[in-house]
């Protein structure tokens, strides 16, 4: 019997890998994106203030994301970013202004724990090996209670870590997800930490690529389409409501709800999602980083978390960054470039700058929050949900974001036969 049309409601990275997995197996999809472009949270553009094209957020990928890489393999995108031979990982630190290079082998076996010139300065192998414990927490752990908090190894390192991938203090931050972190990479070896950089933007190696693959492939993605309601009846979806016209859903037809949390609320009836969010800024600074300047470094003791360096600019990443919300950007921005200045070794005059400031970036990776990550399933058999918010079992990241689109898209094949 011949399946259905599928229906996504969003195209950011959810959306769009929900709809790469259909189009693969030959489904009918059709995007419906709120925006004038794809890529939501994960998206490059064009920044007059600067003259430059940016990211709006400054987003790691690492070699053990594997539904990324294969996402990014499907697209054609794989080419466009760049990685290293080896995990290698720079760090700085603003209070003794030292610095180190973290280099875990590339196998499983972590003997890299035992080689002074690999680790975390002043560190020893039972400190690395004390996070294992982060692999059996519960549901309710956060991750201090995990792990001492106490060691340079959580001060210079695990701090710094999961504090970028909870969007949230670890102190407050879910053992349980954090754990998932170090599974997936850590705990796998230097195979699978390698990072993963965009020179060019993550727009064009995962927004555009996967943009046109699906409609090269008879999918069709539709701008400045905002979905304003769904209409329920007999336990599925019967309708998406626009601006100004109802578009009615056929029997076999699914529809994948790709859009952020707050929004899913307001579409599906006593819906459960996390409540508390926390804002991210990026600082982007118009000048060109020296040749032999690391391409990702992490800063601790400082405003400064994990400066990115790109051919024509520098950019800051600050998370868990709610306290910043109502600071002036410009002693913000000068602040922000003496401790770059200081760590590039540049002059003190503050370049072209850019705040980017984004208030609900990320939900809350606290145990309580995770609580309410709702599944992929609802009680309507044709509608699914996706988005990093989602019970993907990892924090709100990229490769989160797109296993939740797969999950979503084989609900749809199961239930369009």
């Amino acid at each position: 019997m011949i399946a259905g049309t599928t229906h996504i409601v969003g195209a950011g990275l959810a959306g769009l890998s929900a709809a790469v997995q259909l189009v693969r197996q030959g489904r009918k999809v059709v995007v419906h994106e709120l925006a004038r472009h794809a890529g939501g949270r994960c998206r490059s553009y064009f920044e007059p203030a600067l003259g430059l094209t940016i990211d709006n957020g400054n987003h790691l990928l690492l070699s053990g994301n594997k539904s990324a890489i294969a996402f990014l393999d499907t697209i054609g995108g794989r080419h466009l970013l760049a990685s290293p031979d080896q995990a290698e990982f720079t760090f700085y630190d603003a209070a003794s202004d030292k610095r180190w290079v973290l280099r875990p082998n590339d196998g499983p076996l972590p003997w890299w724990i035992f080689s002074r010139h690999r680790r975390v300065p002043g560190t020893q192998a039972r400190d690395y090996l004390a996070l294992g414990n982060l692999l059996f927490a519960s549901e309710a752990d956060t991750v201090t209670q995990r792990i001492s908090s106490h060691n340079d190894v959580y001060r210079k390192l695990m701090h710094p870590v999961l504090l970028a991938a909870l969007n949230c203090d670890p102190a407050e931050g879910s053992a349980k997800l954090g754990g998932a972190v170090v599974r997936e990479t850590l705990a796998r070896g230097g195979n699978a930490c390698r990072p993963l950089f965009a020179p060019n933007g993550l727009g064009p190696a995962l927004v555009d690529p996967a943009v046109r693959f699906i409609r090269e492939n008879g999918g069709a993605v539709r701008f400045d389409t905002p979905v304003r309601g769904l209409d329920y009846a007999d336990g599925r979806v019967a309708a998406l409501k626009f601006v100004d016209t109802t578009l009615t859903i056929a029997p076999r037809d699914n529809v994948i709800l790709a859009v952020p949390g707050w929004v899913a609320r307001t579409l599906v009836p006593d819906l459960k999602v996390p409540t508390e969010y926390r804002a991210i800024f990026n600082a982007h600074f118009k000048i060109a980083p020296p040749a032999d300047m690391a391409k990702i470094t992490g800063v601790v003791n400082a405003t400064t978390e994990w400066l990115f360096a790109f051919d024509d600019r520098l950019s800051v990443t600050v998370s868990s960054a709610d306290r910043f919300n109502e600071t002036e950007r410009e002693p913000l921005a000068r602040q922000i470039w003496s401790e770059v200045a200081k760590i590039a070794g540049l002059g003190d005059a503050l370049p072209p700058w850019l705040i980017v400031k984004e208030r609900r970036a990320t939900f809350a990776a606290t145990p309580q929050q995770n609580a309410l990550r709702p599944s992929a399933v609802t009680p309507w058999v044709n509608l699914h949900l996706a988005g990093d918010w989602t019970a993907t079992g990892l924090p709100a990241t990229i490769e989160g974001a797109i296993r939740s689109g797969e999950s979503a898209a084989e609900l749809a094949m199961k239930s369009g036969i």
